[in-house]
């Protein structure tokens, strides 16, 4: 197969419904694939024209109108569209615009209904699933969510601002004031070698840098974070927001591959999404006491209620309300250890239940635990962490996560062990399994 093929087969197989294809039928299709650039403005089909083509996106955008004129979705990288008519064997019944300067992957009718012949799993996506689709978007008001439905390569708006390893603090911190970006992506190798390795913001030259007065000499690898975490650019935009909530990070590094494509910020989701359960995390943690953090719990509901009505599906739902429960969670021990200082040994409160399996909804209860190093003395430490443990569980309580009926919480000793006692305790659970203890 030419290398032209390979690489057009290898971007269809990372998105529905040409994932799951026989091989043979994604080797037909990517051989009768017929390639369009559009500029944007274009448009690309029209009320009242004989469908001919299903419409593959390979990168750019493209805006979805309904047959008055309002826009109906704005969808971008791996995205298809022209199946409605298809499967009608008529007319346009969506016409579409390219929003973006936009490569498409033009599928001709015949190839089109050959797949939807022989792939179950490619039929069942453009007939029943986006038909389902089609049918609710129309339903909706004008300004219909896009956050399920586009690419995270949409919101990146600049190109790359990175620098290598190598650089001193003040060169690293002239760049970022040269381009006005908030964020440095670190670099090693060069060339089809050259890979991401860290990265340093603004946050990082305060409290890291200036804050303990740094020469300006030093190397940056020395203060950078590394073991990043990343997002395709593929994914959606939703899944980016997850990814912010589950791991409290402000910039994500958008990667092709091994290749940045770009990045985005806490603040790019925000503008694109501002009444967004991320906005509301954000939130959380600039909440400086309970009091705070329990004017703003019912925001909650607001946003459980916003996702039902935008069609998101359980999982997007429950994995929202477990990132923004576990948000609340780890500000509560942030409030308990200033009020109470340091822990005297380290330890780790977990979440359990719902919130850990991301299956939260509004109306849950709270339930966690704590492993203390195996440094914990009773007698000298356990004040300590039972205090911290019923200031968090308190104040979850206060938040709307009421006290677990069972008392699965830290405040409870069972479940506020060292280390050597949880070990007990799974071995156990493995070892002689009951009804209650699952």
């Amino acid at each position: 197969m030419q290398a032209e093929l390979i690489d057009i087969r290898n971007h269809l197989i990372q998105h529905a419904p040409f994932d799951d294809m026989p091989e043979e039928l994604i080797n037909e299709l990517t051989a009768s694939i017929e390639i369009s650039y559009v500029r944007a403005g274009t448009q690309i089909t029209e009320t009242g024209q004989i469908s001919t083509h299903l419409y593959y996106v390979r990168s750019g955008a493209v805006e979805i109108f309904r047959r008055s004129g309002e826009l109906y979705n704005r969808i971008g990288e791996g995205a298809i569209f022209g199946q409605f008519g298809l499967l009608m064997r008529g007319q346009v019944r969506f016409p579409a615009r390219a929003l973006e300067d936009s490569l498409l992957y033009r599928v001709s009718a015949d190839v089109f209904l050959n797949l939807f012949e022989n792939d179950e799993n490619f039929a069942d996506f453009v007939e029943i699933e986006d038909r389902s689709r089609l049918r609710s978007a129309v339903s909706r008001r004008e300004k219909s969510n896009t956050l399920m439905t586009s690419r995270v390569s949409r919101l990146i708006s600049r190109k790359t601002v990175s620098a290598p390893t190598t650089v001193r603090l003040q060169e690293a911190a002239r760049i970022m004031t040269d381009n006005s970006v908030s964020a440095l992506l670190l670099m090693d190798g060069e060339g089809d070698n050259e890979r991401l390795r860290g990265i340093i913001t603004d946050r990082d030259l305060r409290i890291r840098a200036v804050t303990e007065a740094l020469p300006s000499e030093t190397p940056i690898k020395d203060i950078m974070t590394e073991g990043l975490i990343t997002i395709r650019a593929s994914s959606y935009i939703f899944e980016a927001m997850l990814t912010m909530l589950h791991n409290n990070v402000h910039h994500l590094p958008v990667m092709d591959g091994h290749e940045v494509r770009g990045m985005i910020a806490l603040a790019d989701i925000v503008r694109y999404e501002s009444q967004s359960s991320l906005y509301l995390v954000s939130n959380i943690y600039h909440q400086q006491n309970v009091k705070g953090l329990k004017k703003i719990s019912n925001d909650v509901r607001d946003s459980f209620v916003r996702m039902v009505n935008e069609d998101a599906n359980s999982h997007m739902i429950g994995s929202a309300m477990a990132g923004i429960g576990r948000s609340f969670t780890q500000r509560l021990l942030e409030l308990g250890e200033e009020e109470l200082g340091p822990p005297p040994v380290p330890y780790c409160f977990m979440a359990l239940g719902s919130m850990a399996r991301d299956e939260q909804l509004v109306v849950t209860d709270q339930d966690n635990a704590m492993i203390l190093s195996d440094n914990f003395v009773p007698e000298e430490h356990d004040a300590y962490f039972l205090a911290l443990a019923k200031f968090v569980s308190d104040g979850l309580a206060e938040c709307g996560y009421t006290y677990c009926t069972g008392d699965i919480m830290a405040t409870n000793p069972k479940w506020r062990q060292p280390l050597k006692v949880w070990r007990n305790y799974f071995t156990d659970w493995i070892e002689n399994p009951k009804a209650e203890a699952c």
